[in-house]
């Protein structure tokens, strides 16, 4: 008998033969899934290493030698343990052979339900939100720091080159609306692996760049074993409320657990989607935390506790000033598509909700063939643009009233970390193996989980601080000093 097909756009909704529905579809009866350990490392790969590396040097100068790899080495491992636990949960009750869960949402309504639903929803998808609202700033701050670097290398270094990120804001937010149009992250591979490409290539120039200023001639910065000096650089509240802010921009590094289903949900039933998921999580993590210290590490010994949060728009590096464009649009493009990346699993859960409550909607369900030069036909659903093109223009305004980069990094990073990361993976796999209360693995996943909660508390006070900060000195609308 042939699999019952889900009334919505996104899904074919016609009878087959069974022959041919187990030929083109998957076992829950959705077109059969092409993802591979290529395109899932890809999506991850984009997912992490994301503007949250451009802070890294910052975030070590803050901690020093001994702290600052360290919490990066941690936030790696727990980051990946718990990736592999939340691959297990994909499908319920067992992790081969179970059903299927599409979203973060329907794995944890399969494993723990209740009111732990709604606080996932809540969790992931105002994440989302933060996450495409500090990517709109950051793409921006990237092509404003293009006009900039011109501009020093023409007028000199001690130009102002007052340049406003706003008109690059609106750029952005019109290439987003165009893609948002792509239909569902099934369509996206292509997107995430040129955006891997430029991330691979912005984060090892600004990696030559450091090494090339830390081996330079004369040049004598100053760093210590536990990074800025009280009474030096920083007041006593300030290397605090700073170093709580730099364990948030470290965590933010990190954050994929937010789309890790969604990735699984592309991939193929043979391997086991869960076997495949974890070797991406160790290709991703792996190097991506390569990156991370090599960048963090080199950019703390090129800057000392001097260095800039962005260290590629920051202006730690005048020249070669081609060299720092070509970076900077890397970093436009990689967000380009890490937006995409984040954003889609938004997209899908309204849409889905909408066409289950307003089925008979003709503006909601119904979709128009329209011929694409040179990309054939593509079918126009008039919900799916206007709703997305409306979620575009609202990230964008916001991003133009807070235009706060590193507290912003740090708050998303804190908020996120501990119910994404740590809290719900630890929970359903729990219920899942069925582990007993107070047994030795229990109790040590439990210390797991409330150690991570008091690092998030700590690093959420320290970016609502630097938000704070902000604020007072904040003049909207002005131009980038």
């Amino acid at each position: 008998m042939a699999p019952e097909f889900q009334k919505n756009t996104m899904y074919v909704s016609t009878e087959l033969e069974s022959g041919d529905v187990q030929k083109n579809f998957d076992d829950d009866g959705r077109e059969k899934r092409t993802g591979t350990l290529l395109t899932a490392s890809a999506h991850i790969i984009t997912a992490v290493i994301g503007s949250g590396v451009l802070s890294l040097a910052w975030a070590i100068a803050q901690l020093g030698w001994v702290a600052g790899p360290a919490v990066l080495f941690a936030f790696s491992f727990i980051t990946y343990f718990t990736s592999t636990l939340l691959a297990d949960s994909y499908r319920s009750p067992g992790p081969i052979s179970g059903k299927r869960n599409y979203t973060y949402m329907d794995v944890v309504r399969s494993h723990l339900g209740g009111v732990k639903v709604t606080l996932c929803g809540l969790a992931q998808y105002a994440n989302l939100v933060g996450v495409t609202i500090g990517y709109t700033i950051t793409a921006s701050i990237s092509m404003v720091a293009v006009k900039r670097s011109n501009c020093f290398h023409k007028h000199g270094h001690e130009a102002s080159c007052s340049i406003s990120s706003y008109p690059y804001m609106i750029i952005f937010a019109v290439i987003q609306i165009v893609l948002s149009q792509i239909p569902n992250f099934h369509k996206l591979s292509w997107l995430s692996i040129l955006a891997a490409v430029m991330s691979f290539t912005y984060a090892s120039i600004g990696l030559g760049l450091s090494i090339a200023k830390a081996a330079g001639v004369g040049h004598h910065v100053k760093t210590s074993l536990t990074g800025t000096t009280v009474g030096v650089d920083v007041s006593g509240s300030e290397k605090i409320w700073k170093s709580f802010q730099a364990i948030g921009d470290i965590a933010f590094a990190y954050a994929y657990s937010t789309v890790l289903i969604e990735i699984q949900d592309t991939l193929r039933s043979q391997p086991p989607e869960s076997k495949v998921m974890k070797r991406a999580s160790v290709a991703g993590v792996s190097t991506t935390t390569l990156f991370y210290i090599l960048c963090g590490t080199i950019g703390y010994a090129a800057f000392g506790n001097d260095a800039p949060g962005n260290f590629l728009t920051g202006f730690g590096f005048y020249e070669p000033f081609w060299l720092i464009d070509f970076a900077n649009v890397c970093i436009a493009v990689h967000l380009i598509g890490a937006y995409q990346v984040f954003c889609q699993p938004l997209y899908g859960f309204v849409e889905v909700r909408c066409n289950e409550r307003w089925s008979d909607s003709k503006f909601i369900t119904s979709e128009y063939a329209v011929q694409v030069p040179c990309c054939g036909v593509y079918n126009v659903n008039l919900f799916r643009l206007v709703w997305r093109t409306a979620y575009v223009v609202v990230t964008a305004v916001i991003a133009m009233i807070f235009p706060f980069f590193n507290d912003f990094l740090g708050l998303i990073g804190a908020a996120s970390f501990y119910p994404l990361t740590v809290y719900f993976p630890i929970e359903m796999h729990i219920a899942q193996k069925k582990i007993p209360k107070y047994s030795f693995t229990w109790v040590w996943l439990k210390i797991l989980s409330w150690t991570c909660l008091i690092v998030s508390l700590v690093a959420a006070a320290g970016s609502i601080q630097g938000l704070v900060t902000s604020l007072k000195h904040y003049k909207p609308f002005s131009t980038q000093q």
